[in-house]
């Protein structure tokens, strides 16, 4: 075999290898946070106001007068030099102040039968999320019923 011949091959190794092994170690992490966390976060932040109140699937809720129209949200955030859990419980608020943002416009006063769904794969639980991170990013997506209450 000629040196060039060699060294192209080598080189090609060299790629493929860096290639299988970059998509063999990206990270999809599902994690689970207790809900609680980020509605006390978004209250203590000033970015949950109380006008709306957010009910997990299976929790239960006040009595309901009306339900509204189902919406979904789907946020990322920067993971990076954060712990899953801080990037989640930041990335669970985003979506909360947008439900609560919807709701208000909706004149709701409650999200219920929230699910996460993430890649519109259905979690439910009535006392945690689901939150995806990765080496750079988490993301949470969550789908729930706007509605009054009484």
């Amino acid at each position: 075999m000629n040196h060039s011949l060699s060294h192209i091959l080598l080189s090609t190794t060299l790629c493929t290898t860096a290639l299988f092994s970059s998509t063999a170690f990206a990270r999809d992490t599902a994690n689970h946070f207790p809900f609680a966390d980020v509605i006390a976060l978004g209250q203590a932040e000033g970015k949950l106001d109380g006008s709306v109140q957010f009910f997990l699937k299976g929790q239960n809720t006040p009595a309901i007068s009306q339900r509204l129209s189902t919406d979904s949200t789907n946020k990322k955030t920067n993971g990076v030099g954060k712990s899953d859990e801080v990037a989640c419980q930041w990335v669970a608020l985003s979506a909360l102040i947008a439900l609560q943002d919807k709701a208000k416009s909706l004149g709701a006063n409650a999200v219920v039968d929230i699910v996460s769904n993430y890649k519109k794969i259905e979690y439910a639980s009535p006392t945690n999320y689901e939150c995806h991170s990765g080496a750079i990013m988490s993301g949470v997506a969550l789908k729930g019923t706007y509605a009054k209450t009484r």
